[in-house]
C-alpha cells in the first residue's frame, strides 16, 4: 500500500506541534491541493471544516486528535473510510486524575472549606467514610472504567451505566433506559463521561437529576461532567443548584465554549470550574500512536479502536 500525505485539518489550536511530530515520518499538509486532491491518504482532524474531506477520493482513514468523535460525525460531507478515535495511557491517566480529584474534593468537603478559610471560621463538619459515598459514572467505556478501577482502590461503592450491558468486577452495573433510573437512584456522585450522540444530547437535564440520591451521607448529591457540554443543559443544573436537587457541581464542559462570561456558572458558590482541561490531547503521546496505525494499516493490519458510526463512538 503506498505512502500517502496526511491532512492536517484543525480548528481552535494551532497545528505547529501536531505538524512537526507527524512530518517526522509523513508529508503533512494544512489544505488539500484543490478539490479532489488523490494524493491524501490520512486525515488527522478536530472540528474540521464542513465537506473538506468528501472530495478526497484516496481518503483511507480519519484520526480524531480529541476523545470525542462528535466534531467528526457534525460534517455533512463525512466520507465513508474508518474512523479511528483516540485511546491513550496518558489521556486516560489524566481523566482519571480529574475524576478522583473532583470525587475526593466533594467527598472531603473542600467547597465548605474554602469557603470557611474565607470567613476564618475553624469548624470541623462530620465526614464519612468513602464506602457509605455511591459514585455513579455514566459511560463505562475505556475512559470511565480506568476511573471506577481507581475509585473502587480507595474505597467508594462504585456504580456504572452504559447503553448496553458492560460488566466489571466490583461495580453495580446498570444500561439501558429501564436501568438507568435505579442507578440514579442509588447514586450520589454522579460522573458523566459519556460520549455526545443525538440520543445522549441534553440527557443531563433536570428530570435527570432530580433523580439521583440527595439524602445521602454527603448532604446532598453531586454532579460532575467531564464528558462533553452539549450533554448537558447549563440552565437546568443552576436551577437544580438553586433549588437543592443538587449540593455541588464540577464542571469542566459547557454547551457553549469557551463558557460566556455572562454565564451564572462562573460566579456560583457551588460550582467548581475547569476549561475543559480534564484530559487535554498531548501530541507527543498521540501522534506517534497514529504514525503507528497508519503503518500498520499499510501493512495489512486491521486498525484499532474504531468508532461505531452506528453508535456514534
Amino acid at each position: 500500500m503506498e505512502k500517502g500525505k496526511v491532512l492536517l485539518a484543525v480548528t481552535g489550536f494551532h497545528p505547529q506541534r501536531w505538524h512537526e511530530l507527524l512530518a517526522a515520518e509523513r508529508e503533512v499538509v494544512l489544505e488539500p491541493n484543490g478539490p479532489n486532491d488523490p494524493s491524501i491518504t490520512y486525515a488527522v482532524v478536530w472540528k474540521q471544516k464542513p465537506n473538506l474531506l468528501s472530495s478526497l477520493p484516496n481518503l483511507r482513514a480519519i484520526f480524531s486528535i480529541g476523545a470525542g468523535v462528535d466534531h467528526i460525525f457534525a460534517d455533512p460531507g463525512l466520507p465513508d473510510v474508518p474512523i479511528v478515535k483516540v485511546v491513550a495511557d496518558n489521556l486516560t491517566q489524566y481523566m482519571t486524575e480529574y475524576v478522583v480529584w473532583r470525587v475526593l474534593d466533594h467527598h472531603r468537603q473542600g467547597m465548605l472549606y474554602r469557603a470557611q478559610q474565607a470567613k476564618k471560621t475553624w469548624h470541623e463538619p462530620p465526614q464519612r467514610p468513602a464506602g457509605d459515598i455511591s459514585v455513579g459514572i455514566m459511560g463505562l467505556g475505556h475512559l470511565g472504567r480506568a476511573a471506577a478501577s481507581v475509585l473502587l482502590s480507595l474505597g467508594f461503592a462504585v456504580n456504572g451505566w452504559s447503553r448496553s450491558e458492560r460488566p466489571m468486577k466490583g461495580v453495580s452495573t446498570y444500561a439501558g433506559e429501564t436501568g438507568l433510573i435505579p442507578f440514579l437512584n442509588s447514586t450520589d456522585i454522579l460522573v458523566v463521561l459519556l460520549p455526545l450522540t443525538p440520543q445522549t444530547r441534553g440527557i443531563v437535564n433536570y428530570g435527570l437529576l432530580k433523580e439521583l440520591r440527595r439524602r445521602n451521607g454527603l448532604g446532598g448529591a453531586v454532579l460532575i461532567n467531564a464528558g462533553r457540554g452539549r450533554l448537558q443543559k447549563d440552565a437546568d443544573i443552576v436551577r437544580a443548584l438553586e433549588d437543592g436537587t443538587l449540593k455541588e457541581a464540577s464542571l469542566d464542559v459547557f454547551e457553549v465554549e469557551p463558557l460566556p462570561k455572562t454565564s451564572p456558572l462562573w460566579g456560583h458558590a457551588k460550582v467548581f470550574v475547569t476549561p475543559h482541561a480534564a484530559a487535554t490531547s498531548d501530541p507527543a503521546h498521540l501522534a506517534p500512536i497514529m504514525l503507528r496505525q497508519m503503518a500498520a494499516f499499510e501493512r495489512g493490519e486491521k486498525l484499532e479502536n474504531l468508532v461505531d458510526r452506528q453508535a456514534g463512538y
